[in-house]
């Protein structure tokens, strides 16, 4: 259960092979041209000031989990996007008796820890799905003005989503990567480049402070 690679499953993938979110888990980025690369995406995001967080609610960006949103891989496969990324990422799944959907065992490789959690539904709380870019982040960059459906298509977007030990993604709340980075370092250049994808996608800015820490991670 010790950090860094023993932890590693040798299927978590690098954001760079993995596009649009549907392989699992998160690699870290060692090569030298992997950190050029990183920090060349980083520098094409666009900053601007944190907005205020006033109208921001949950709900904005549909239900929970729904598995409905358009324009996302998963969606609309009679599986909830928590439990596809319990698909996605963990090992030796145990499904809900006649299920095929229903994670209520599994094995994961937390990328933020570097931990290994053995989890089950009955402490479904020990494993959360983080939001890399966090859903009240993006209100307070302009998210606040999308129609709806880009807002439910960002809350469900594999691409952003990534489960993690819980406690780790309770520590992060609605921090960018100024405030709060994963606690292995090991992971911190992917977890930039993870955080740029999103931005890039959804036409996102980030703080300076940031985009700065960001590069800071990939050797810039």
């Amino acid at each position: 259960m010790g950090p860094g690679p023993a932890a590693a499953d040798g299927r978590a993938v690098s954001p760079f092979k993995n596009p649009d979110g549907t392989k699992p888990g998160l690699a870290p980025l060692t090569t030298d041209a992997d950190k050029a690369a990183a920090r060349k995406l980083i520098d094409e995001l666009s900053t601007k000031g944190r907005g205020p967080k006033t109208g921001y609610d949950r709900d904005k960006f549909g239900y929970a989990w729904m598995d409905t949103a358009d324009g996302v891989p998963l969606a609309r496969n009679g599986c909830d996007t928590r439990n596809d990324l319990l698909r996605r990422d963990g090992q030796n799944l145990r499904f809900r008796t006649g299920s095929n959907c229903v994670v209520i065992a599994m094995t994961l490789h937390d990328p933020y820890t570097g931990t290994t959690i053995e989890w089950r539904k009955q402490h479904a709380s020990e494993v959360q799905i983080d939001h890399v870019v966090p859903l009240s982040y993006s209100w307070q960059m302009g998210s606040s003005r999308w129609p709806k459906s880009k807002r439910e298509q960002l809350a469900n977007d594999a691409l952003n989503l990534i489960p993690v030990e819980g406690r780790a993604n309770s520590a992060k709340g609605d921090s960018g990567p100024a405030s709060w980075l994963p606690p292995d370092k090991q992971i911190r250049c992917a977890y930039a480049v993870r955080f740029a994808q999103v931005a890039v996608k959804y036409d996102l800015a980030v703080t300076p402070g940031d985009k700065a820490m960001m590069l800071k991670q990939c050797g810039g």
